[in-house]
């Protein structure tokens, strides 16, 4: 039996063996390893001081804050810098134990990480110079474009283009900085990306010549990324969350990062549906 239930255990993927218990080692280390991006502000990004600073890092900040309270015991946050394109492998390789970016939610990406309940609504827009307005996927044909490497905007890039039958040249990028120097020194024609993203890279960077495109190219829902299978771990990250809606603190965090515009009915419906009750 023994000889069995070892088999069974070297059967698993190593990831999965690590992060079986999350929970019991940030009990044991009072440590809770925040995975963040430098590039995609307004959610996850280092600020001024070259602190992680965000909507979603805030979010995590208070996730591990009742994370200690629920526990009885102090748990500090660690935060660890993740590439886009291996912030998943982070997860899985457990580097991390929590994505705080703006990470879609995918079935495809379900399959390896797990999510928590959503934390944003936005989607995928285009930034371009003045002279060369985008506004559809058919405005694209022959142009030049930029998009992040191994994100759900690619994906929809490639699709938007292939329904309606244009072809680009498109260039993928390792950061969003990479992306808006391509633009700004006229390599690329526009740049897709998330629209808040975008938004905040065009308004606060003072880029003259570029101009943010009205329409969304698709909906995006984004959620914390959290290690595979660890369903407890889960649950108190989904609880965390679920109370901040509840007590309306999460209106505070949004204030704080995206000042105080009309509300969103979209994102107020999310942030109503997901106030479960404690009980």
């Amino acid at each position: 039996m023994k000889t069995l239930i070892l088999a069974l255990l070297l059967s698993l993927p190593c990831a999965d063996l690590l992060m079986a218990a999350t929970l019991d080692r940030v009990r044991e280390t009072g440590v809770l390893r925040l995975g963040f991006r430098d590039d995609a502000k307004p959610y996850s990004y280092r600020n001024a001081n070259g602190q992680p600073a965000g909507y979603i890092v805030d979010l995590c900040r208070e996730v591990t804050e009742q994370l200690g309270a629920a526990m009885g015991a102090a748990v500090r946050p660690q935060y660890v810098p993740v590439p886009s394109a291996a912030r998943f492998e982070a997860l899985r390789q457990g580097k991390i134990d929590i994505l705080c970016d703006p990470a879609s939610v995918t079935m495809e990406r379900r399959t390896t990480v797990d999510f928590s309940i959503p934390t944003f609504l936005d989607g995928t827009s285009v930034l371009y110079r003045s002279d060369r307005p985008i506004q559809t996927f058919e405005e694209l044909a022959g142009r030049r474009v930029g998009v992040l490497k191994g994100t759900t905007t690619a994906d929809n890039l490639y699709n938007g283009m292939r329904l309606v039958k244009v072809e680009a040249k498109v260039t993928q990028v390792t950061d969003h900085h990479q992306g808006l120097d391509l633009l700004m020194a006229d390599k690329i024609d526009a740049y897709f990306g998330d629209r808040a993203i975008l938004a905040s890279l065009l308004y606060e960077g003072g880029l003259p010549g570029l101009e943010l495109g009205r329409r969304y190219f698709s909906y995006e829902t984004y959620a914390l990324g959290l290690p595979h299978g660890d369903d407890a771990f889960r649950l108190q990250v989904d609880r965390a969350l679920a109370e901040l809606y509840r007590s309306g603190k999460v209106r505070a965090l949004l204030a704080k990062t995206f000042g105080t515009p009309p509300h969103d009915a979209m994102l107020d419906a999310l942030i109503a549906i997901h106030s479960f009750p404690e009980r």
